[in-house]
């Protein structure tokens, strides 16, 4: 695979591990990819494309997480610190806090609906195996030549790319993807390379979102 080299475990398995984390969507390749996801499998995405976070923390919101009066999501996940010499590992509790799209606080209203899902519910959001298989299989039949280059972090990538091709400041970017301006900017990406066309069609994706 281009981009790749496989490694073997050694409980015999097989992974393919990517050379290149930096592949981003252009609009049109998401949207050509999007419409190869299976129904079932589209609520995953559109929480990724849509909100930027990790599927980890994505797999945790429920709906009560869910501010539809302020448009934003509460993220709660529990990371483990492992470097405690002598000492039990423990969990800490990170909190983090994202602005979301009007449009997209409309879908999740609808799949709230469809899933009939209640306040302690979490949305229906894949596993991370079925998301990168679901992810691979989209890709290959949207005809995305690079396809094996991708993983279910460059839908983060690709709306941190989108937002600062919009224009959108910086500091509102590196808040809601909760790291520095030094790592949001090692991988810049100058707007010019998108059209007047992409970053139509990306405002179509994400709506809203920081243009409020």
């Amino acid at each position: 695979m281009r981009g790749s080299s496989k490694i073997e475990r050694s409980n015999g398995r097989i992974y393919t591990v990517r050379n290149n984390r930096d592949r981003f969507f252009f609009p049109d390749e998401w949207k050509s990819f999007y419409d190869n996801l299976k129904a079932s499998q589209k609520p995953t995405f559109e929480t990724l494309i849509n909100t930027g976070a990790r599927i980890m923390e994505i797999r945790n919101i429920k709906v009560n997480d869910i501010d539809f009066g302020r448009d934003n999501i509460v993220l709660r996940v529990t990371k483990r610190i492992v470097n405690r010499p002598g000492k039990d590992k423990v969990g800490v509790r990170k909190i983090r806090v994202l602005t979301i799209s009007t449009q997209f606080s409309k879908y999740l209203k609808k799949i709230i609906r469809e899933y009939k899902l209640s306040g302690e519910d979490r949305l229906p959001i894949l596993s991370t195996p079925a998301a990168n298989i679901a992810m691979k299989k989209a890709l290959k039949k949207a005809g995305v030549k690079d396809w094996d280059m991708f993983s279910l972090h460059n839908c983060r990538k690709s709306i941190e790319t989108w937002l600062m091709a919009l224009n959108v400041d910086n500091f509102k970017v590196i808040k809601h993807f909760g790291h520095s301006f030094a790592v949001a900017s090692k991988h810049y990406v100058s707007p010019d390379i998108f059209s007047w066309e992409d970053k139509t069609m990306m405002r179509e994706i994400i709506g809203d979102l920081f243009a409020r």
